[in-house]
């Protein structure tokens, strides 16, 4: 898969043309699932914030399911299990994006195997796979104790499908445990690469090779 790995999703030109450029094409010709699962995980989270990532109802910059795709699906990874295989897998297959939303990052890794939506992945190599905050940390090998609200008892091991993790929300207004401190301090607890990427901010990965795309503040925490 090609991944975009945002804090706040796709906020700014500079973050849109390189998700166009994953794609290969226009965005109006592009069909897109959503995935809200992170959001059921999270404390923070309710029906209401589903919907209002759904209908792009959020006040601030960024956004998934509003940008013009040429169709957008809802893909809920905890209904996967109770269906055949051969129903949802076309679903997946047919999309050109994965819109994959924050919420609870371990939540979000668990479902993703649970369902079988991971054991797709090496098929899926021109599939975009567009995280926001969780939907970005559960993609890789260590989210951070800080993070963790779902079964902190069980670890913190993401999908590790990069090498780095992500600090995400760098400096959010209001957001007082979001500071680049804090984050130094949770680079030195998970020892390994580390990002810590503002809302204005992604991390695009192809074939290994990282690109910061960036209109905000972003820092490499340990290489």
């Amino acid at each position: 898969m090609k991944l975009l790995l945002t804090s706040g999703g796709v906020s700014n030109p500079s973050i849109r043309d390189a998700l166009v450029e994953l794609l290969g094409r226009p965005i109006a010709e592009s069909r897109a699932l959503f995935i809200p699962t992170a959001q059921w995980g999270h404390p923070m989270c309710s029906p209401e914030s589903v919907w209002r990532s759904i209908a792009g109802q959020w006040d601030e910059p960024g956004g998934l399911c509003e940008l013009g795709w040429k169709s957008v699906g809802v893909l809920e990874l905890t209904a996967l299990p109770g269906i055949a295989e051969e129903r949802w897998m076309p679903w997946v297959r047919d999309a050109h994006v994965l819109l994959v939303d924050g919420g609870e990052a371990m939540y979000l890794a668990h479902w993703v195997r649970r369902s079988g939506l991971a054991d797709l992945f090496p098929s899926l190599r021109d599939t975009v796979w567009v995280g926001v905050s969780a939907g970005s940390m559960a993609m890789t090998p260590r989210v951070g104790r800080e993070f963790v609200h779902w079964r902190p008892d069980e670890g913190d091991e993401g999908l590790g499908i990069v090498d780095f993790s992500i600090f995400p929300h760098l400096d959010h207004p209001g957001w007082a445990s979001n500071t680049l401190a804090s984050a130094r301090d949770w680079a030195g607890n998970i020892q390994g690469p580390a990002y810590a990427i503002d809302d204005q901010t992604a991390i695009s990965v192809v074939d290994g090779a990282i690109e910061v795309v960036s209109e905000g503040h972003w820092e490499q925490l340990r290489a």
